[in-house]
This record gives structure tokens, C-alpha cells and sequence, in this order.
């Protein structure tokens, strides 16, 4: 089956949802969590459909979370959840080093995958609103050598509607992934893994979720400012987003402190520690890194459309369907029954931040591992686990899958 998170790697369009829901309120623990937090506010006239984050309330969150662990086999999870008024739920869960058996902690820097987008996105989106790109641009005028690149514009870009072939599906980048983890890689080597295939289908005939998207849009962010990437994104959308512990990552560095990650790798079969893999082969597309109190701020900063004008907000959030009854992808976001924001996926790594405007309520989900149980992403299927608890009438994401997994 098709997984619901945008996978950097191995899935090709992320059209479907968790499957099998996971929420059961009775304990059953396979795993003990470290000290948390759980606080509740109790506020008068507050929309009744979301829960006071009570102890018992806790409890049932608690036992669905580590069920799920258990299930999905992942080594270990964060979760963030804040709602004014309701209260808020902070708990890990499991281990950050399986050799060692360290516990997760709250405070660990974590590889965000595809959550990159929307800072990349963001960053390209000012630049419309300082009328210095506009979405209607062909990508042509900015990139030469796109198959399609006179008519594929940065919206459809950013739509995940070009039709370009997403790189990271390409066996040859896999295998040098995979058995290179370390590797650098270039933005123009990822095109060309691309570009040696013939696109999918004409410009905005469909959706489609292709890494390659996203590139292209680093690249036009660089053309139009002179600067790099990095620090674009740092000093136009982190820093004004006042985020504290989010970077571009330019290598294998990876700040301490963090869990280790976990990924089957597919040139050997075996699950491998890839907490040192460098994330340059995801560039504009997967590379940042972050933490759990910074996803909290940005999933709500992203949704809310802080650093933008609302016009252009009100584009971004204009969303085509996916397949999916009740979700939709924007413009480098997504809206899954309410849950706007978006997830992230690549070797050892998964999160997920969302933010429900309707109960002002925030979820962030982090853990360290992006294997598959049995085709489905575990950061949905925590979502999932944990939204029927709390918003039952919006839950992340509420869909089987039907579609064959590619």
C-alpha cells in the first residue's frame, strides 16, 4: 500500500492514508515511558469536543501510543500536544540507542525530512510577496535544462503538479544511497537522476508527490537572491519565525544531543544506524534539522501564515485533492480533515507537525525510524492513534489506503 507521509525516499506519492486504527484506551504496554508532562487548564465555554488533557485522558493517550510502538516496532517516539484551554500532553517513549538503551528526551535535535519543504516553500512564497518571483513563472526562466520547463510553473511546482520524476525513486540514486550513506550529493546530480527520465504527465494534468519539485524551487530561491539555501532559509524564515534550534543541515553534522536512526537498508536487507547519513542528498527537499519545542511553533507559524501576506497564505492553503476524502496538498502543505502542516520522512527519521486551527491545537510527533509497518508510516500511524482520542470528528488521517504501494 501507498504510505500517507511524503517519503523523501521509496514512495512515490504518498496518496494514502494509516490504515488499520490504532487507539486503544485500555494499558498495554510493551514499552515504558520516560517522565513527561501533562498539564490540563480547565476553561469554561472551551469547544467540548476536545478533551481535557486530564490524567485519564493521558492515560488512554498513553496506552495508544505505546501500543502503536509495539506494533509498529519503532525503537522510540516523542509526542508534543498542546491545546489552549485543554491542556497539553509531552511524553517519550522507548529507546534513542537500542545498543545502549538510552531513553528519548524531549530536548533532542531531530532530522525533519520533507518538513523542509515548508521552509523552502515559505522562503520561495516571500519572495512572491516582495514581487521578486511570481508563482506563475515557468521554472525555465530561473533553471535551464527542465524537460517541460517553459510550462511548468513554480506553482505547480511547489503543488507537486509538474510531472517531473521524482529523483529518489530512480534505482541507480537508491543504490548509491543506500550503500553511500555518507555521500554527498549535489542539486544538480538529483536532477540529473531525474531528468534522465521522461515526465510523468503534462504540467498540472495531475498530483503527484516528486522530490525533484523541490530542487527546483532551492535553486530559484538562490537565483533570485544570490545567496545560498541555508542561508536564506535562516535568516528570512527561521530566525523571523523565532525558532532557536532549527538549521539547514550543509553536511553529516548532526547536533547532540539526538537519538540514533533507524532504516532498512535496502542494498543489505538489514535495519542500520543512519544517524550519520548525509541529508545533502534531500537538499531543498529533506535536509533541516530541528527539535521538538521549534516543530510546536512552526507547525502553528506555517498554518496561520505569520510570515506571509494573506493573500498569499490564502494560496498556499488552496489545496488539490490527493486521493483521499478530506485531505489536500497546497502549496508545500497539506490539509489532512483539518490537520494542516505537514510530515517528514527519510533514513532513520520520521515527524510530524500539524496544527488544527478549529481547536487551536497543536501535534508534533518524532521518532527514529522510517521502516515501514507492513506499508505504512509509523508517524501516521501514531497521528492517527492519537487524533481518534482527542478530535475524533478530525482524525489524522482517517482513511484506508486502497491504492497498491509502487
Amino acid at each position: 500500500m501507498k504510505p500517507f507521509p511524503l517519503r523523501l525516499r521509496r514512495a512515490c506519492t504518498a496518496v494514502a492514508a494509516a490504515g488499520v486504527l490504532i487507539a486503544p484506551v485500555a494499558a498495554g504496554s510493551a514499552s515504558a515511558a520516560t517522565p513527561g508532562a501533562v498539564t490540563a487548564a480547565p476553561s469554561p465555554g472551551t469547544d467540548p469536543d476536545f478533551p481535557q488533557l486530564t490524567p485519564a485522558v493521558a492515560a488512554k493517550l498513553d496506552a495508544a501510543v505505546r501500543d502503536t510502538l509495539r506494533e509498529a516496532k519503532v525503537p522510540g517516539v516523542t509526542v508534543g500536544l498542546w491545546a489552549p484551554g485543554k491542556g497539553s500532553y509531552v511524553r517519550t517513549f522507548g529507546v534513542a540507542d537500542k545498543a545502549t538503551g538510552a531513553p528519548m528526551r524531549t530536548d533532542f535535535y531531530t532530522r525533519i525530512g520533507s518538513l523542509t519543504k515548508t521552509f523552502t516553500v515559505t522562503a520561495l512564497l516571500q519572495l512572491v510577496d516582495q514581487r521578486k518571483a511570481g508563482l506563475d513563472d515557468p521554472i525555465g526562466t530561473y533553471v535551464s535544462g527542465v524537460p517541460n520547463g517553459d510550462r511548468i510553473t513554480l506553482r505547480e511546482l511547489a503543488g507537486m503538479r509538474s510531472g517531473l520524476f521524482n529523483y529518489s525513486e530512480d534505482p541507480d540514486f537508491d543504490k548509491a544511497l543506500t550503500t553511500e550513506g555518507t555521500r554527498p550529493f549535489t542539486p544538480q546530480q538529483l536532477l540529473d537522476y531525474s531528468f534522465k527520465h521522461p515526465v510523468n504527465f503534462a504540467p498540472n494534468a495531475k498530483w503527484e508527490y516528486s522530490n525533484t519539485n523541490l530542487i527546483l524551487l532551492g535553486l530559484v530561491i538562490e537565483k533570485v537572491t544570490g545567496r545560498p539555501l541555508q542561508e536564506v532559509l535562516d535568516q528570512q524564515v527561521v530566525k523571523p519565525a523565532g525558532l532557536h534550534h532549527t538549521l539547514f543541515a550543509t553536511d553529516a553534522a548532526f547536533p547532540s544531543p539526538h537519538a540514533q536512526g533507524y532504516t532498512d537498508q535496502s542494498a543489505s536487507g538489514k535495519i542500520v544506524d543512519s544517524a550519520d547519513w548525509n541529508p545533502s542528498w534531500a537538499w531543498a527537499a529533506g535536509a533541516m534539522i530541528s527539535d521538538l519545542e521549534d516543530l510546536r511553533s512552526w507547525a502553528k507559524t506555517l498554518a496561520t501564515g505569520t510570515l506571509l501576506t494573506p493573500a498569499t497564505q490564502a494560496e498556499r492553503l488552496k489545496t488539490t485533492s490527493i486521493g483521499i476524502p478530506g485531505a489536500g496538498y497546497g502549496l508545500g502543505i497539506f490539509n489532512v480533515q483539518g490537520w494542516i502542516g505537514h510530515n517528514g520522512s527519510l533514513p532513520g527519521y520520521e515527524s510530524l507537525g500539524v496544527y488544527l486551527p478549529e481547536e487551536q491545537a497543536t501535534l508534533v510527533v518524532i521518532l527514529n525510524t522510517d521502516v515501514l509497518d507492513d506499508g505504512q508510516e509509523p508517524s501516521t500511524l501514531f497521528g492517527e492513534a492519537i487524533t481518534s482520542i482527542v478530535t475524533p470528528d478530525h482524525v489524522y488521517p482517517g482513511h484506508k489506503p486502497t491504492a497498491p504501494r509502487h
